[in-house]
């Protein structure tokens, strides 16, 4: 389980905020700033969207994931993962580094076994994102966010579907798992 600020839950930094405000804004040629907290909260649910459609988290974070005991290698629940920072039980200690192995594959899947046979569920702290802010991320993602959030503010009141240049343009990102895989060692 991922903690309340996990994949499809974006709020946006003060930079990114004002990047991203004025993008979607010179698509709508909007000039005035009387909105911009409704088309920030657009532009927000758009990440959040993209990110559940993408299957990746895209501006990077840091997260906190709690993992059941187990003794084989287990995927922490959000991709791609930047860094692994913790591994530690729900009360804080940090677990022994002898007691538990971790990884991040080339796909950007992490991956954490525990190994000290006392440690019960474990909390790891993890970096996790596509990119580092939002000129960072690919193009099109950032196009289709900025689509999609505009598209949510002229069609607020109505039931237009959004446009499919949206999903056309994120589609290439996208990370689809067929199967659930294994820690490959």
């Amino acid at each position: 389980m991922i903690d309340g600020n996990g994949p499809g839950v974006v709020t946006l930094g003060a930079g990114d905020r004002a990047l991203a405000l004025a993008a979607v804004k010179a698509v709508l040629r909007v000039a005035s700033d009387t909105e911009d907290d409704l088309l920030v909260a657009f532009v927000e649910t758009a990440l959040g969207l993209a990110e559940w459609f993408l299957g990746q988290v895209t501006i990077a974070r840091t997260m906190r994931a709690c993992l059941a005991p187990a003794r084989g290698w287990q995927r922490i629940g959000a991709a791609p993962v930047r860094a692994i920072s913790a591994v530690e039980t729900r009360a804080g200690t940090p677990l022994d580094p002898a007691g538990y192995a971790i990884d991040i594959d080339p796909r950007g899947d992490g991956w954490v076994r525990v190994i000290d046979p006392a440690a019960d569920d474990v909390v790891v702290g993890f970096d996790c994102g596509l990119a580092a802010d939002w000129p960072g991320l690919p193009g099109p993602i950032r196009q289709g966010v900025v689509l999609l959030a505009a598209h949510l503010f002229v069609a607020r009141e109505g039931s237009t579907p959004p446009p499919l240049a949206v999903t056309a343009l994120w589609r290439p990102f996208r990370r689809i798992a067929v199967i659930a895989g294994d820690h490959p060692c």
